[in-house]
């Protein structure tokens, strides 16, 4: 039996603190599970009471003469250790903790404890500070919520016992199947990865939403979306940008932890919600249908305005439409006037009514062209959105066809929400917008691409790498007291990595400089090198295509005094000269250690408008080469990277290496590093390479 099954499917519950009085939570727990019918046996735990409910009540958990699965906590914060210590006595092993007043208030030390006791007895604590738990198998609504939500086959699990409270009603109105519904409360045991591996084994679960306020440990919580082989849709709330005020570095001013959130559910292969609303749009289809194995939607649309919005939101939702080939727009004009379109979206028309739908849908089904079917309709004074909707549900369940999803897209007024009601308890998806009912098929699709890939990481580390070599760079920077490494320090870490860094030599005055120009050969870059002045350009302290010796000195002297102008006290290790590497697509690599994740990588459009144009995407470290080159493809400036007006390819698997290498070195060097930024990184033609030409690393606090 798996540890959670007596908090998530328990056989008999106890209701610690369960009351006569109507409006107090242990009332309401006590009533709501005789409402929901529970079938086991519920014991109230009340000294003053010896009946409650018309149930027999028990003075304590140590009274009940069986064994009890799970206790549901109603009591003051200040008697829940006690309770917990006799519970653990008596052998229950789902602790449903209720009660506020412990780590949401600061009093983290008696949450500790609680869960201590519990797990010291082979028990497990979901809460404290929750709503409850409801499971429709089990007909368990061990919560303070209404009633037991409408039956299907998503698991809910939120952080925020307002929301299951809120939804429950709302999943009646909606018509949205629900296995259960959790609430997290403060996690101080059982937590949304706990929660994904159990519903992951759950028969009566197809699909699992989770609502998100905070992650405590990213690496468990991403390796259980990987490892589920259901589909879980993530709605994550408070995602708005953070730290970029006191951030030292340009990925740190940019990794938002909307950022960091949607790049660590993508790896764990869960699908973002953008808000509550699409989150149960997308759970509903993911729970009701087939994924989409193919790019193949076909739109079946009596109005051309809805079929052209439909054709639009699918673009936007990554799932574009195909024009049909001839042969099947044949077999679709069949069914539709001289003025219909067969090419997709299907335009029947308004007057084919229910025999066109009919035709139209059955073809689709049979078609080994199309991968799934959107079913989009008008409502129009010819035909009944009813009668509409059950030519869906008949020409589905006649085809046979269980590996195509379809979903409905019903525009009009109370004859369309009547229909959709029809659909959705045959278990065929509805929405009222062309825009939602793609977004949901997008989700299908997505979906689908996770199931092929797996549970796999593809990463592979670098053997060619020289950790001890880096780690003392680091140390040396640390015994200077200083949070960052110089250039020349950021740069001989980058190639402990094997990063390709352009040339470089510290100068401390105009002879030196020379000198190492000469070496690495003109034209060179001169630039200061201060822990000081992380912005070196800010500073003045940039000169570039120095072309001989005498460039170099007046260079090298310019640069040193708008250093001492830009800041007097300025400790100055001296002028890095570098080679001027040639010109190239310019782009940025970086990383953060985020709170939740740690080591991530960033990969963007490079320069000095980075910050402006925020044109970036993420990752959680250490990813492969093929995710390195799925990140190039997602920033708005990807055809750059492909050759534009004439231009040649660039290098894009020299460039997914260092990303790769990079989120190695990160991951490595994970209590020491903060931040760093190669930018920019100039990109050659495919088989060129690139160079960093640039380097910044911030270090940890100690």
């Amino acid at each position: 039996m798996h540890e959670l099954e007596p908090i998530f499917n328990p056989r008999s519950i106890a209701v610690i603190g369960a009351s006569r009085r109507e409006g107090s939570i242990g009332h309401s727990v006590t009533k709501n599970l005789i409402d929901g019918k529970f079938p086991g046996p519920i014991y109230p735990i009340n000294p003053g009471s010896p009946e409650i409910l018309g149930l027999k009540a028990y003075p304590s958990i140590g009274d009940v003469p069986e064994p009890v699965d799970a206790a549901v906590y109603c009591v003051p914060a200040d008697k829940v250790l006690d309770v917990a210590r006799q519970c653990a006595k008596a052998g229950v092993k789902g602790h449903i903790v209720i009660t506020s007043g412990f780590g949401e208030v600061g009093n983290k030390k008696d949450e500790e404890e609680l869960v201590r006791i519990a797990k010291a007895s082979g028990g497990r604590v979901i809460g404290p500070n929750i709503v409850g738990t409801m499971s429709n198998p089990a007909k368990a609504n061990a919560s303070f919520a209404p009633v037991l939500p409408y039956n299907g086959q998503t698991a809910l699990i939120s952080q925020s016992g307002a929301l299951i409270i809120a939804l429950d009603t709302v999943t009646y109105v909606r018509k949205f199947g629900v296995s259960a519904m959790i609430s997290l409360g403060n996690m101080a045991d059982v937590d949304f990865a706990d929660s994904i591996e159990y519903y992951a084994q759950d028969p009566n679960t197809t699909c699992i939403a989770l609502y998100i306020e905070g992650v405590k440990n990213g690496f468990k919580f991403m390796q259980a979306g990987r490892w589920a082989g259901k589909p879980i849709v993530a709605l994550k709330a408070g995602v708005s940008a953070h730290g970029a005020a006191a951030a030292a570095s340009h990925t740190g001013s940019l990794a938002g932890s909307v950022k960091v959130y949607q790049a660590a559910c993508n790896q764990a292969h869960m699908i973002w919600a953008t808000d509550l609303e699409d989150m149960l749009n997308k759970s509903q289809a993911l729970a009701m249908q087939p994924v989409l194995k193919g790019g193949n939607v076909v739109i079946i649309t009596n109005g051309g305005g809805i079929g052209v919005l439909g054709s639009d939101a699918a673009e936007r939702h990554g799932i574009p439409l195909q024009t049909a080939p001839a042969d099947v727009q044949a077999q679709f004009r069949k069914f539709m006037p001289d003025f219909g379109s067969p090419k997709n979206p299907v335009d029947i028309t308004g007057g084919s009514g229910v025999a066109g739908y009919e035709g139209a849908i059955e073809t689709a089904l049979k078609c080994p062209w199309v991968d799934g079917v959107g079913v989009f309709y008008c409502e129009t004074a010819v035909t009944k959105a009813t009668d509409i909707a059950n030519a869906v549900i008949t020409k589905l369940k006649e085809s046979g066809v269980k590996d195509k999803p379809v979903v409905c897209c019903f525009v009009g007024g109370a004859g369309s929400v009547e229909a959709g009601k029809v659909l959705l308890e045959a278990s065929i998806p509805y929405y009222d917008c062309p825009n939602k009912t793609m977004s949901a098929l997008a989700a299908l699709r997505q979906a689908a691409r996770f199931s092929e890939v797996g549970c796999r990481v593809d990463f592979e580390p670098y053997a060619d790498v020289d950790k001890k070599r880096a780690q003392a760079i680091i140390e040396l920077a640390r015994k200077a007291g200083r949070k960052a490494l110089t250039e020349p320090e950021a740069k001989t870490l980058f190639a402990c990595y094997g990063l390709p860094v352009t040339k470089s030599s510290l100068a401390t005055n105009e002879n030196e400089a020379v000198r190492y120009a000469q070496e690495i050969g003109y034209p060179v870059v001169l630039k200061i090198v201060s822990p000081d002045i992380l912005h070196k350009s800010d500073a003045g302290g940039v000169r570039v295509n120095l072309k001989d010796a005498e460039a170099v000195r007046i260079g090298f002297r310019t640069i040193m005094e708008n250093a001492k102008r830009y800041k007097a006290d300025a400790d100055i290790h001296g002028i890095l000269v570098c080679e001027m590497a040639p010109l190239g697509s310019e782009v940025i690599v970086g990383s953060v250690n985020d709170a939740t994740f740690g080591p991530t990588v960033m990969f963007g459009l490079g320069g000095v408008f980075v910050e402006v144009m925020k044109d970036v995407t993420f990752r959680v470290a250490p990813i492969s080469i093929d995710c390195a080159m799925a990140m190039q493809q997602e920033i708005k400036g990807y055809p750059m990277l492909q050759g534009v007006r004439g231009e040649k390819r660039r290098d894009q698997e020299a460039l997914a290496a260092v990303l790769s290498r990079l989120s190695q070195l990160v991951s490595d060097l994970d209590d020491d590093i903060a931040e760093t930024d190669a930018n920019p990184i100039l990109v050659y033609e495919e088989g060129k390479g690139c160079r960093v030409v640039d380097a910044r690393v911030i270090l940890k606090r100690r």
